[in-house]
């Protein structure tokens, strides 16, 4: 179905502005001027300059992040308290706060459900996801001139219009309904409109990208949470499974699917990213891979930091058993190897390596705010979403394709699994 876009400023005024930056980047590098390159561009390119048309066409786009963790931040830093960590200022201690929100114009948000991979099931997983759940409406209860429940993504555009920010739910990792069909029913009631299938380590149903493959993909039961989540009208997520567990999701998935937080492997060669055969896969199913902003795994040269980081760790692990004693060498060893950072150039060479392969209509954002530690430069926090907007103007993206990445994808794929959903309703 088509989209109706919003716009609010008058659509030939917008585009007189985008054709002046052309002009005014046309002559000279729309990446770089740094003279050392590789194949996707500079490794150390310059800050983006934010012009005029670049802030007049962000502030007429929705734009939706498709992963942001402050929840978790909130409940382990904040004593799960909004008067311990009130978001309705700039909070220094994490990433995102309604401030550095609405300095960025970000439209929607889904919020994170985030239970980790390690803890034990027997009611506990479950019991630590409500928690979560409950974490989320009230914060949505308490910046109510901010923040509103959208379920839908009519109600995104609903709230958007009244300049409010589009709250939405995620849950990241399936092994929080603790293999219980009725527990993700349960979610879905709560609000929840995304599922990650699995988060770090592998369920008892879905294998992980960063664990040891044990079913080559879904069990059984696996196919049977991704066909009940097309039924209610919950998005399949597939960031963090591995390629097999792709392939098969992408096999038995009668919606479009997500990758809420993936970049292109191609780019960037580490395992929580999507390759080249999946990435058109999921064009053909009509879904979308929410770019992501972590330097771990879209920068090249964090990759390999990454895998050292692992290698690490488990070396530390095995020799220090002692709680104390392993993280004071852990974190003496990291401080002195950090991830390159990157800039917003990293993600973008990922954006359009993602339109290359599957398409304009396939690739949307995927912060992942308060979930990771370092960040590329001015994507450090919410308030640098302008800068993709610049870059990809600065790029050649015209205006409708930008509107595309920046949120316009994320709606009409959430809108499909709804039509889905509705087609097998009784």
């Amino acid at each position: 179905m088509p989209e109706t876009r919003i716009t609010s400023l008058p659509h030939l005024f917008v585009r007189i502005l985008i054709i002046l930056a052309v002009l005014q980047t046309a002559s000279h590098s729309l990446w770089a001027t740094d003279s050392t390159t590789n194949s996707h561009g500079p490794k150390e390119a310059p800050l983006i300059k934010l012009i005029d048309a670049g802030r007049t066409l962000h502030k007429s786009l929705i734009v939706i992040d498709g992963h942001n963790d402050l929840p978790w931040q909130v409940r382990t830093d904040g004593q799960s308290s909004f008067q311990v960590m009130d978001v309705a200022v700039r909070q220094p201690g994490v990433q995102t706060d309604i401030p550095r929100l609405r300095a960025g114009g970000v439209g929607g948000v889904f919020w994170i459900v985030y239970v980790p991979s390690d803890i034990p099931g027997q009611g506990k997983t479950v019991e630590m996801a409500l928690e979560q759940f409950d974490l989320i409406h009230r914060m949505i209860n308490k910046y109510s001139a901010d923040l509103e429940l959208a379920l839908t993504a009519d109600d995104v555009r609903k709230i958007h219009t009244k300049g409010r920010i589009a709250s939405l739910i995620g849950v990241e990792g399936g092994h929080a309904i603790e293999n219980s069909l009725d527990t993700l029913r349960d979610f879905y009631r709560r609000g929840a409109r995304y599922m990650t299938l699995t988060h770090s380590a592998n369920n008892d149903w879905a294998d992980s990208a960063t664990d040891t493959p044990r079913f080559g993909g879904l069990a059984p039961f696996g196919e049977e949470v991704v066909k009940e989540m097309n039924r209610l009208g919950m998005m399949v997520d597939i960031s963090h499974v591995s390629f097999d567990t792709m392939r098969d999701v992408l096999r038995v998935s009668k919606a479009p699917i997500i990758a809420s937080h993936s970049s292109a492997y191609s780019v960037a060669k580490h395992v929580r990213n999507i390759p080249d055969d999946v990435l058109r896969a999921i064009a053909a199913n009509d879904g979308i891979v929410m770019a992501t902003f972590f330097p771990g795994y879209i920068h090249p040269d964090g990759v390999q930091a990454m895998a050292e980081y692992f290698q690490k760790q488990r070396e530390l692990k095995e020799r220090y058993k002692n709680t104390e004693d392993y993280e004071r060498a852990w974190h003496e060893w990291k401080a002195q190897r950090p991830i390159p950072a990157g800039t917003v150039h990293t993600v973008i060479d990922h954006i359009d390596h993602i339109v290359r392969v599957a398409g304009i209509d396939h690739v949307g954002l995927g912060s992942d705010f308060d979930g990771v530690g370092i960040l590329p430069a001015q994507l450090e926090d919410p308030s640098g979403f302008p800068f993709i907007t610049q870059e990809l103007l600065n790029r050649g993206y015209s205006e409708e394709s930008i509107r595309k990445i920046m949120g316009e994808n994320t709606l009409r794929v959430l809108r499909k699994v709804e039509e889905v959903a509705q087609r097998q309703a009784p």
